[in-house]
């Protein structure tokens, strides 16, 4: 099982991107599903999370910012990004709950993608 990460890039303040992530394997099936990131000297931390039934959480310095989406059939998680800042240059990593045909129930990252938002 693993994650794939797409979309990241170099933006400028107030412009927009759009991240996805895809799990591929032996999968039985995807829970919670998400997307943190870390800066430069700081801790990661979590940007949204979406479960497979539409619930989600946003941190508070994304909200009306960020939008968080899925795909369930193609155990994809999207990440619609506008009105950036500098502040939230980041690598940006994917993260799913996955229960896999073999080897149980655990979570999965993905590798990071770099955003940078910078004039």
């Amino acid at each position: 099982v693993q994650l794939q990460a797409f979309g990241g890039g170099l933006v400028q303040p107030g412009g927009s991107l759009r991240l996805s992530c895809t799990a591929s394997g032996s999968i039985f099936t995807i829970g919670v599903m998400g997307w943190y990131r870390q800066a430069p000297g700081n801790q990661r931390e979590l940007v949204a999370t979406i479960t497979r039934l539409g619930s989600i959480i946003y941190s508070d310095s994304v909200k009306g910012r960020f939008t968080i989406s899925r795909d369930n059939a193609k155990g994809t998680v999207y990440l619609q990004m506008n009105s950036l800042q500098p502040e939230d240059t980041a690598v940006y990593y994917c993260n799913a709950d996955i229960l896999a045909r073999i080897g149980g129930r655990m979570g999965y990252w993905g590798q990071g993608t770099l955003v940078t938002v910078s004039s």
